[in-house]
């Protein structure tokens, strides 16, 4: 038995193009410690994580280095050996759960199948251990939750049945690759808890990926920087975040600072709504979703929507663009009643409101080519020529920030991030006056995600677009947004002016969803969980 219970050395991953996506690096891992890997999309961070168990994704492969877990180098084993090690030995937490689940069998069956494949227990037991951890994930109804399918959940509910998944056979490494990414900030607090909470009590020891410092600072002893696929510092997290040694690692840090405080926007006249809803409803079968909520969206303004997992936010975006019949109330766009039904909708309405999804692994398709997804819009709305089409492209992959040539590839090739600024350019084709973004940058690092919010924000400065902008990052509510709305169990319980809306007196689940907000110091989450046990 080793003293690291993980360990890589000089990794080297290639794409089958030949770029090197990881070069040289090299980490250790003892028994109960979690490495926090911090980077922009594209430094390596999910694919050395893959390389923890020595697997690739489709397009890439291992070329250089070994993966030791407890002390045997995994690379060198056969295929069956490998399998074996996955999944009893080595777990992984996917960034997208709603792409890793299958959509055709029940949530708890998938969670069961893997400690019964490896012959931990039997069926029996196996939902039993299932239904234990939906209780500990703080999951509704935890005996009848599994009976569901992926697409009868929220994302975040599902971001926390897949780490059930990894969880099921208990394994001695846990790989989390931005496993709260698609949780709100009181849901996060939670599942931050339980992973503490499990690497305390059984000892695990974990490779946490994420792009918010904050988070990994709760939950990581150490942190290593990436970019480019290369290791650009790697420390102690309070020696990371109180004193970084490279200028890349600072910029990481003042952009995570930065996230705390609320911008000053220019004045919008509000009267001008290009967007009017008013006491919608809408039914998923008999649950109301959205419960006579009423909200408006200027000309070149930005409204955020805000509330936990399971709150509505989504559900009112899919109303409005009529992927969620609404049973009664009203939407107007441009002083015109909307139908409720998005096929009855012409042309022309279709084009000037779009929507950007949460989740850019299902909203993008893997058969096509980046320039095909883009293109698309321009070829539908103004029926431009091949050429037109392929220019149009150019310049829209410009304007998100990746290089021409990606219109070739196909979106299994690229980073989670990468993929989100795809949806991002194929709303924009379009041309609309309306853009609704749900959760547009939660799969973005912080200086990517920075970007695309300024890109956004200039775009609306010379288009006079507005965004409806769904999050559960409040430090980006802060720093974009006009006015804000916060939604609870469906229905509108504040809007108004961002700064107000944040300003003492506020409602109480107002209150408890920024104090959710993480904080750049390790010890954060200790004093919000010993608060809120005394409180209760």
């Amino acid at each position: 038995m080793t003293d690291n219970i993980l360990k890589i050395r000089n990794l080297r991953i290639e794409a089958i193009s030949g770029a090197v996506l990881v070069d040289d690096v090299s980490l250790e891992l003892r028994p109960g410690e979690v490495l926090g890997l911090i980077g922009e999309g594209g430094a390596g961070k999910s694919t050395i994580g893959l390389a923890s168990m020595a697997y690739a994704r489709a397009g890439c492969k291992i070329t250089g280095g070994t993966v030791e877990i407890e002390g045997q180098n995994i690379r060198a084993i056969s295929a069956d050996g490998r399998r074996k090690v996955r999944g009893e030995h080595i777990a992984y937490v996917a960034q997208s759960a709603a792409a890793s689940f299958n959509p055709a069998y029940r949530i708890i069956d998938q969670i069961c199948e893997m400690p019964v494949l490896h012959g931990q227990m039997n069926k029996t037991d196996a939902r039993a251990w299932a239904i234990e951890l939906f209780r500990a994930l703080d999951l509704p109804n935890p005996e009848k939750f599994g009976e569901r399918y992926p697409h009868q959940v929220s994302g975040g509910q599902l971001q926390r049945a897949m780490a059930a998944m990894a969880m099921s056979c208990k394994p001695e490494i846990l790989v989390f690759d931005e496993p709260t990414t698609a949780l709100d900030v009181t849901t996060q607090i939670e599942v931050l808890a339980l992973i503490k909470k499990l690497i305390r009590e059984f000892h695990t020891a974990a490779l946490y990926i994420s792009h918010d410092l904050a988070v990994v600072a709760q939950v990581a002893d150490r942190i290593m920087v990436l970019r480019g696929g290369k290791t650009v510092e790697i420390g102690e997290t309070a020696q990371v975040l109180h004193e970084p040694k490279t200028d890349y690692a600072r910029a990481l840090v003042a952009e995570r600072k930065a996230a705390d405080k609320i911008s000053t926007h220019r004045a919008v006249a509000h009267e001008n709504a290009i967007l009017t809803v008013s006491d919608a409803v809408g039914l998923y079968e008999s649950f109301v979703a959205v419960k006579n909520v009423s909200i408006s969206v200027a000309r070149g303004e930005t409204v955020a929507v805000v509330g936990e997992s399971g709150s509505g936010k989504s559900s009112l975006a899919r109303l409005i663009v009529g992927l969620l019949p609404r049973s009664s109330g009203s939407v107007k766009f441009d002083g015109q009643e909307l139908s409720p039904a998005l096929k009855d909708r012409p042309r022309d309405q279709l084009r000037r409101i779009q929507l950007i999804y949460q989740q850019p692994d299902v909203a993008l398709n893997p058969r096509q080519t980046i320039g095909e997804i883009i293109g698309r819009p321009v070829e539908f709305y103004f029926k431009k020529s091949p050429a037109e089409v392929a220019e149009r492209v150019r310049s829209l992959l410009n304007q998100v920030g990746l290089p021409e040539d990606y219109a070739k590839r196909l979106s299994t090739a690229l980073s989670g991030g990468q993929k989100q600024r795809i949806c991002i350019a194929r709303a924009l084709a379009a041309e609309p006056d309306i853009i609704i973004c749900d959760e547009p940058t939660s799969a973005l690092d912080q200086l990517v995600a920075d970007e695309i919010l300024k890109l956004l924000g200039r775009l609306q400065e010379e288009l006079g677009v507005a965004y409806l902008f769904i999050t559960h990052d409040l430090g980006i509510v802060r720093r974009i947004s006009h006015r804000t709305a916060v939604m609870l169990r469906g229905e509108l319980i504040a809007d108004g002016p961002t700064a107000e809306v944040f300003a003492l007196p506020f409602h109480p689940y107002t209150e408890r969803l920024l104090s959710s907000v993480p904080e750049l110091r390790i010890d954060w989450l200790d004093e919000v969980l010993t608060k809120r046990k005394a409180e209760a």
